[in-house]
């Protein structure tokens, strides 16, 4: 997981609080909270500078015994490069940062992200009607397109 949200989070780790929530997002000990995080993005006259190293660095929290993170976890042991498996990890994190009270910084994707679930939850075949989906996921491990270029040059 921390691989798919690469830097988004500093640490994924599994926690012994959670109960019902597959996951959630904490903040450390001398980071922002969510609230303070939004009240400082909202100022007229903020420094940029400080929002980097004072941003609340996020941890993301699982639930070991919740199916969805069981679940998830069997299917990124059959198939680590599965655009469902990081869509999931996504869409996951997304909710978590909202459960916590933080903002997403692109909405339109989350949003999409839900109806692509919905769709395949539905068994809705994609027939190209609907807009293209841009994905800000990192690429597959082991694509071979780059290996396809150089043999091309060659």
């Amino acid at each position: 997981m921390k691989d798919i949200l690469d830097n988004k989070v500093e640490k994924v780790c599994v926690s012994q609080r959670l109960v019902t929530s597959p996951c959630c997002i904490v903040t450390s000990q001398y980071g922002w909270t969510a609230n303070m995080e939004r009240i400082m993005k909202a100022q007229a006259l903020r420094d940029n500078s400080s929002l980097g190293y004072m941003a609340a660095k996020k941890h993301l929290e699982l639930n070991p015994d919740h199916s969805i993170i069981q679940e998830l976890k069997k299917k990124a042991e059959v198939n680590k490069n599965d655009k469902s498996v990081k869509d999931l990890v996504m869409l996951l994190f997304e909710t978590s940062l909202l459960a916590s009270g933080f903002s997403l910084e692109d909405p339109t994707t989350h949003s999409s992200r839900i109806h692509r679930m919905i769709e395949l939850g539905l068994g809705i075949e994609d027939d190209g009607t609907t807009e293209e989906v841009i994905d800000d996921l990192p690429p597959l491990e082991g694509d071979d397109a780059e290996a396809s270029k150089m043999e091309e040059v060659d």
